[in-house]
């Protein structure tokens, strides 16, 4: 038996990058963990003391498969981190509309079921960026400006399958980039900004993107505060771990693009700092 579980899919069978520094991080406080792959029928979920969602990146891809998997580890007895309940709502990017209406400061959101709702959607902004309800790493992402240049895989002609979420393009993206804040155990401690390549508004590193350490600011951890707050009192209980990422927008605000508390990257490789708090917060779910 291992006190945790650290899940991950067959693509990164030893974690995500920098994972070495969690098992490390893990082994100074004296917890045994190992990382298992979700969909490995081998592995005992229900043997771990405590089973945390660390990079399992191709669940988007197999989402109904990977929904059962989690229900059928629940029902065996597996305790999971943040909970299933939460993998759940986060993973449909509706939870936007519901973090708005708590209060809590989003990029403005809108939800299209069907492609009859997108053209009054996407008229709100003008300039609209249209992303699958459920999708992960960038995927899916189209811009809808009518416009013939920049890259061909954003064109709105590329549309996935919805429901879709649509907001605007926020130009902020191009320049300042977008903001990532970890809040572990209820504290704000750390942060980085991630930044697209030329002529691209996704920050991820397979379009282009990098992510580099950031001084964690007053403004930046604010917002992450109050969106976890915001998401707790949603859902009705505590989350142990979250990443609020947030843009800039047009009147000088930072708004949330997304709350990660299914699988959030650490990005351990520029922020080695979060192994061990993450560490941290699972040895006190443990106790």
């Amino acid at each position: 038996m291992v006190d945790v579980l650290l899940v991950t899919s067959r693509a990164w069978p030893q974690g995500e990058p920098g994972g070495e520094l969690l098992l490390q991080a893990f082994s100074e406080r004296g917890i045994d963990a190992a990382w298992a792959i979700w969909d490995d029928d081998d592995v005992d979920w229900a043997g771990a003391r405590l089973v945390a969602l660390r990079s399992p990146w191709d669940y988007h891809e197999r989402f109904a498969e990977f929904l059962a998997w989690l229900s059928r580890i629940e029902a065996d007895g597996a305790r999971v981190l943040n909970g299933v309940d939460v993998v759940r709502w986060n993973t449909d990017k509706a939870y936007l509309v519901q973090l708005a209406e708590a209060g809590v400061p989003v990029v403005p959101t809108l939800l299209a079921e069907g492609e009859e709702e997108l053209p009054a959607a996407i008229a709100e902004f003008g300039t609209a960026v249209v992303k699958p309800r459920t999708a992960a790493g960038g995927r899916g992402v189209v811009v809808f400006d009518m416009d013939e240049g920049g890259p061909a895989d954003l064109d709105e002609s590329r549309l996935e399958p919805g429901p879709w979420v649509v907001q605007p393009l926020v130009e902020s993206i191009r320049t300042e980039g977008e903001w990532s804040v970890y809040v572990l155990g209820g504290e704000a401690v750390s942060a980085a900004r991630k930044v697209p390549g030329v002529g691209e508004i996704r920050v991820h590193e397979h379009f282009g993107g990098h992510t580099e350490a950031a001084e964690l600011g007053a403004e930046q951890a604010d917002v992450a505060l109050r969106t976890v707050a915001g998401a707790e009192a949603l859902l009705g209980h505590r989350l142990p771990y979250a990443r609020v990422d947030a843009m800039r927008l047009a009147d000088g605000t930072l708004a949330v693009s997304e709350l990660e508390v299914t699988e959030p990257g650490l990005y351990l490789d520029v922020l080695p700092q979060n192994a061990a708090r993450f560490a941290d917060v699972v040895a006190a779910e443990l106790t």
